[in-house]
């Protein structure tokens, strides 16, 4: 099976298994030739309350005119926490014009969970996120995230099915072609949602949730479920071995002292 050239545009923490530091590792396990392009440098996770953020858009302007002077082209771009309006703008304009050549775009609007937004994580990256959708092929958004992308209400009960499917609309109406929803309650069990444009079907994953919190594991899920759509896994199945590796990963580090640091996944690849 050919391997998949992907870009990794996302932020790179220098203390703490997440974002790009986390994604690198799993898709280059899969054997996918992977490659990154740092929107921010961050000091450690968000998690620690105290952080120091470093905003890389100058770089970014400087890196995409050197790519294309060298003829640089990527198979699939995946796109994570944006710092800026302008740095969406810039980053939103070189997947559009890299979709238009047959790059996939994959775009994790991360910005919060649990009803609010992440420290540091401002109401304008709202409006920043809503640019990327506009040029996904598929979005993954979890539950509190669509929320914020579609200005739905957030209900920390959960929602039903048919408001679960609705919200897929909302965001398909905003331009991702394919979504997921991800940790959405719906009719009272915890699940991941998902439409599918290839043939136009929508599907609910439930799963047991484990009460433990560790950041990154978004990161996680998106580089599993990417690893097997380079592969050719159709969505659904994709989406299943993206949350059983997640819920394994999560299973075997619970007891872990400090959590912030997130999942020291690379002893645990073999599992994915």
């Amino acid at each position: 099976m050919s391997k998949k050239q992907i870009l990794l545009i996302n932020d790179m923490a220098g203390y703490g298994k997440v974002a790009t530091a986390a994604m690198l590792p799993i898709l280059s396990y899969f054997g996918h030739p992977t490659y990154n392009l740092p929107t921010a440098l961050v000091s450690n996770t968000l998690d620690y309350g105290k952080f120091n953020i470093l905003d890389t858009t100058d770089y970014i302007q400087g890196v995409f005119p050197v790519w294309k002077a060298l003829g640089f082209r990527f198979d699939a771009i995946a796109t994570g926490f944006i710092v800026s309006e302008r740095q969406a703008s810039i980053v939103s304009r070189y997947c559009l014009e890299q979709a238009e050549t047959g790059t996939t775009i994959f775009v994790d609007p991360i910005m919060g969970d649990e009803g609010k937004l992440y420290n540091g994580v401002t109401p304008a990256a709202i409006k920043s996120m809503r640019a990327m959708l506009s040029v996904a092929h598929l979005c993954y958004p979890n539950y509190t995230e669509a929320c914020y992308l579609t200005n739905c209400t957030y209900h920390p009960d959960g929602v039903s099915l048919d408001e679960a499917y609705s919200l897929l609309d909302h965001l398909r109406k905003i331009g991702a072609k394919s979504a997921l929803i991800t940790s959405i309650p719906v009719d009272g069990k915890p699940a991941v949602v998902g439409y599918n444009h290839m043939d136009d079907t929508y599907f609910r994953l439930g799963y047991d949730e484990i009460p433990v919190h560790f950041p990154g594991t978004g990161d996680i899920f998106s580089a599993i479920l990417i690893g097997h759509l380079l592969d050719d896994k159709p969505l659904t199945v994709a989406t299943q071995k993206a949350m059983d590796g997640v819920y394994e990963l999560i299973l075997r580090n619970k007891d872990n002292a400090d959590k912030n640091r997130g999942i020291p996944l690379e002893q645990y690849l073999n599992i994915l």
